[in-house]
């Protein structure tokens, strides 16, 4: 078999060596921290559009990326090279999950049912490889964007012409979803949004987009497709508003349309960052809310008002992110990593594809490292319990219990003077705990 990658299998090597290379420095894959392997906290994916089908053009240029398979020009011949290519890849990185669009896999034809056999015969391609390598899909999807038939989106378009291609669409995806043994069915409506409210009927976007997702689960039901049905926030780009904003937003348009006992939600960190958010933030109102589903691994640039999917390198926003993953348990009932990113257009070497994920294995492992670290140490949870300590007795639990009435609150507070209320609160130390937590990183990750 043709050999695409020419680099070595990335093993641990642990961090005695400053200089990055072809190994894990933070991510030994089946080293057991809190009670787990790595490989299982972690779950690690590769995205096959990123990975693979991703040219690194941006919004001032043209593509720059080699790839080993680009010699294969016969549109059908390049999507079977990169099967080949994919799968080694995963092979030397050391990964077990991956993830992937219908359009990432396979060139469209002349109708749908062209379209379909040519998805299906890459499909066969993949299963043949899942059975001999013991490759799993944390999750697919459908595109439903990228086409100029999408220009006004696929569930919210205001033609039902166009409604019907999508349902039609994602149909077949859904059976690909089974066939390959998808843990997750992710929906991320790229174009469902919309440009003006002059000339958009919101509501009945937010209507058709919402039958659309019930047939979608009633059809994986009807056919035995098991997974955990994942809604995907961003809040913008490409169009100017998209329906699902934020977590927030989406969790309240789930349960709106009652989708929030089969859908959970699949976040990403860039997408955290366009909606003014932290990432850290977004699984938190995921998690509380029980609707933490999956995670996309990247991050965006402060400098830069676009979703620009950076491998993540950052310490500190890895550790915050693991740290709310530590708190739920897990990333989610089948969730997992999706390095839904891509290397910078000047990082146009094959062998950069390597190390952007070593970069993201190891910023996520690490993140995963700290964290148990501050949990096992009741660090965080002990600050947090202190400060809420007094609905723990009396009159706050009293408040918490309902027992508390507008008349009894008055009656506590009216004659107290002016410096019971200065007594009552307390310096949070805030920027103590932010020292902290540095020295959490930096001595966990020394060590």
């Amino acid at each position: 078999m043709t050999e695409f990658w020419h680099v070595p299998e990335i093993k641990y090597v642990g961090n005695h060596d400053l200089k990055s290379g072809f190994g894990f420095h933070y991510y030994n894959p089946d080293e057991v921290i809190g009670g787990k392997k790595m490989r299982d906290w972690l779950r690690f994916a590769v995205a096959y559009w990123h990975t693979f089908d991703q040219r690194l053009v941006d919004p001032f240029g043209d593509g720059t990326a080699q790839r080993p398979y680009d010699k294969y020009t016969d549109p059908m011949d390049n999507a079977l090279a990169k099967v080949d290519a994919a799968f080694e890849f995963y092979q030397k990185l050391g990964v077990d999950f991956l993830c992937f669009h219908d359009r990432d896999l396979a060139p469209e034809g002349n109708t749908l049912r062209e379209t379909n056999k040519n998805l299906d015969k890459i499909v066969d391609k993949i299963v043949a490889y899942q059975k001999t390598t013991g490759m799993k899909v944390l999750w697919n999807t459908a595109n439903m964007f990228t086409n100029p038939r999408f220009v006004e989106g696929a569930g919210t378009a205001p033609y039902a012409d166009i409604f019907a291609y999508s349902a039609a669409q994602l149909k077949h995806s859904l059976e690909i979803g089974k066939r390959v043994g998808s843990e997750n069915y992710v929906f991320w409506g790229g174009r469902e949004g919309y440009e003006s409210l002059w000339n958009t009927d919101l509501k009945r976007e937010q209507d058709h987009a919402a039958k659309l997702f019930h047939m979608a689960k009633d059809y994986a039901n009807e056919i035995g497709f098991d997974a955990q049905m994942l809604l995907e926030p961003k809040p913008k780009e490409p169009t100017t508003h998209q329906y699902d904003f934020d977590a927030a937003t989406t969790i309240a348009f789930m349960k709106e349309y009652g989708l929030d006992k089969d859908f959970k939600l699949n976040l990403e960190g860039n997408h955290a960052n366009l909606a003014g958010h932290t990432y850290q933030h977004e699984i938190r109102v995921a998690r509380t809310a029980g609707l933490l589903g999956s995670l996309d691994a990247n991050q965006g640039d402060k400098l830069i008002g676009w979703d620009i999917d950076e491998y993540p390198s950052n310490l500190y926003e890895t550790t915050a992110a693991m740290y709310e993953v530590v708190q739920n348990g897990s990333i989610g009932p089948r969730g997992g990593l999706n390095f839904d990113s891509k290397p910078r257009r000047s990082s146009f070497a094959p062998e950069d594809l390597f190390y952007g994920h070593i970069v993201g294995m190891d910023s996520f492992a690490a993140g995963l490292r700290v964290a148990l670290r501050m949990k096992e140490d009741h660090y965080l949870d002990d600050i947090v319990e202190k400060r809420y300590s007094s609905f723990d007795s009396g009159l706050g639990a009293d408040i918490e219990s309902g027992k508390a009435t507008m008349q009894s609150l008055e009656d506590y507070s009216l004659d107290k003077p002016q410096s019971h209320w200065i007594d009552a609160t307390h310096s949070d130390h805030l920027e103590q705990i932010k020292d902290t937590i540095n020295h959490y990183i930096v001595d966990t990750l020394g060590k």
